[in-house]
This record gives C-alpha cells, sequence and structure tokens, in this order.
C-alpha cells in the first residue's frame, strides 16, 4: 500500500485514499466546519477567501462571498482544537512522512483551511501553485526537477469533484496547446476531475497543472492542508507564509491535543516559527490576479 501510494503520487501527480475518515469523526468535523464557516460570512473571521479572487492577499470583507476560510489552526478560531486534531492525525501524517521520505522530526507546519461553497459560481484558472503562469518552458522543468518538499492534501467533508488535474504535468513543462489555452478551458487534453467521497482524501502535487470549479448550489467543506519538510524551507518559505500565518504561529500551545499529538504539534509548529525568522520580512506573492 505505502509502495502503491508514492509510485502513484509520483505517476499522475495524485492519489486517492478512500474513507480516510470515519462515521464519527466526519460528523465533528462537519460541525466545526458549519460553525467556522457561518462565522466567516457573517464577518465574524476576517480570515477569508473572497470572490472573485482566486490567489492571496484576500480581504476580510465577505459581502461579495467567500470560497474559503483561512487559518484553521490559529489559536483565537474557537473550533482550532477540532481541526488540530485532524492535521496532526496518523491518517495524516503516515501517508505525509511516506511520501517526503521523512522522519517525524522533518516536518513542518504549514497551512490548514476549508474550501466552501461560493456564493456565486466560483473558477480558477489553470495554473501551479509555485510557478507563475508567464514561466518559460526552461523555468518550469528548473523549478519541477526540484524535489517537493511537501505534501499537500483535500479532505472532503462531503463528495466534491470541484479539483480537476492534468495527470502527469507535474513532471514536464506545459505543451503549446496547454501554455496558450483559455485559462478557465473545460476542455483541457488529458484532464480528469478528481471525484472525491465524503471522508475521501486526495494527495497531490501543488505544481500539477489544475483548476477548480466551484459550483454555488453543491454543498462543500472540503479541509485543505499543506506540511512541508525542514528540507525545504528556504522554498516553501513564500508559498506558506504569504498567507499570514506567522502573525499567530507563536500562539499556537496545543495544549488540549492528546500526549503524543501534543508533542508532535508543538515540533511542527516550533519548525514553522524558524522558517518564518530564516525568511525574515515581505516574502511577496506566488501569483498576482
Amino acid at each position: 500500500m505505502t509502495k502503491d501510494l508514492v509510485k502513484s503520487l509520483q505517476k499522475d501527480g495524485y492519489v486517492l485514499i478512500p474513507s480516510a475518515l470515519t462515521d464519527p469523526e466526519l460528523i465533528v468535523l462537519r460541525a466545526a466546519a458549519e460553525r467556522t464557516v457561518t462565522l466567516a460570512r457573517s464577518g465574524k473571521w476576517p480570515y477569508i477567501r473572497t470572490l472573485p479572487k482566486q490567489f492571496p492577499p484576500w480581504g476580510s470583507d465577505p459581502s461579495n462571498g467567500i470560497w474559503g476560510v483561512q487559518h484553521l489552526l490559529n489559536p483565537e478560531l474557537p473550533d482550532s482544537d477540532i481541526f488540530a486534531l485532524s492535521y496532526f492525525a496518523d491518517f495524516i501524517i503516515n501517508p505525509v512522512k511516506e511520501l517526503l521520505d521523512a522522519k517525524e522530526d522533518d516536518l513542518i507546519m504549514e497551512l490548514y483551511n476549508v474550501l466552501v461553497r461560493p456564493d456565486s459560481d466560483f473558477e480558477l484558472r489553470w495554473h501551479r501553485d509555485d510557478i507563475a503562469a508567464d514561466a518559460t518552458a526552461e523555468e518550469e522543468m528548473k523549478r519541477l526537477q526540484e524535489p517537493a518538499w511537501h505534501a499537500q492534501w483535500n479532505l472532503a467533508l462531503y463528495d466534491d469533484h470541484s479539483l480537476v488535474v492534468v495527470p502527469g504535468t507535474h513532471q514536464r513543462a506545459r505543451t503549446d496547446e496547454e501554455r496558450n489555452a483559455d485559462p478557465l478551458d473545460k476542455n483541457m487534453p488529458g484532464q480528469k476531475v478528481v471525484e472525491m467521497k465524503a471522508g475521501d482524501l486526495v494527495f497531490y502535487n501543488n505544481n500539477i497543472l489544475h483548476r477548480g470549479v466551484y459550483d454555488s448550489h453543491w454543498q462543500r467543506m472540503t479541509l485543505h492542508g499543506s506540511i512541508g519538510h525542514v528540507k525545504g524551507s528556504r522554498m516553501r518559505a513564500r508559498n506558506v507564509l504569504q498567507h499570514g500565518v506567522g502573525e499567530w504561529v507563536e500562539k499556537c500551545n496545543f495544549e488540549l491535543l492528546p500526549g503524543n499529538m501534543r508533542t508532535r504539534a508543538e515540533g511542527m509548529r516550533a519548525r514553522l516559527y524558524e522558517m518564518g525568522q530564516e525568511a525574515n520580512g515581505d516574502v511577496g506573492y506566488a501569483h498576482e490576479d
């Protein structure tokens, strides 16, 4: 199973693990997500992804609608401990260690958000998370040949078919057709809709060519997270710190987590703080809308 997991991610750029959540876990996380989204839509949680903006920075005004809620591990969020129980759980950490060929002390806490039903239909353009759209083929290949140094995932709390990928593009530069395609092209050659059932977990390379298609009539609450490797902290700094996690990471103490999980969480949090100290200032943004 472990070999298949790594092999699938290397080959296709994504891998699905069915039924990662038990039914009781799903019920608890749905309730926490509902409460969190209600806070965000009412303007009582300022860390949101606002329509129609795709990339950070986002504002804090939800009046035009939202498509995501940021910073689920921020201790000021009422349900942060519930989200932390999933972020630092074995069913996330064990695959991450396998995918990154990492030990426990190599892991860095990064991002945890929830992607939600938008207030109006919304589509992300085709992109790679950490490679600019105007990058040359040579620039793309230089970045793609470097280790990813992180694992990124979607954990569906309801059935989800929003993620669309072009398998294998994490290993090659874009073709001329891909490079010249409409950013919202609904029929990119080779594209695949990643179909998730509630409780399913998908890991994917964030530099695979992908987009999101969000239906305002379809319930969506999908936990969206990433974990880094210490060897790639300098490379990952912009992608992570552009979201503003450095503003609150020192406040985390994870005191309500069980013993071993708390130790794990504190170590990962400390390594994120160190990454911010090493970055020493404004890291800028990976993309512009």
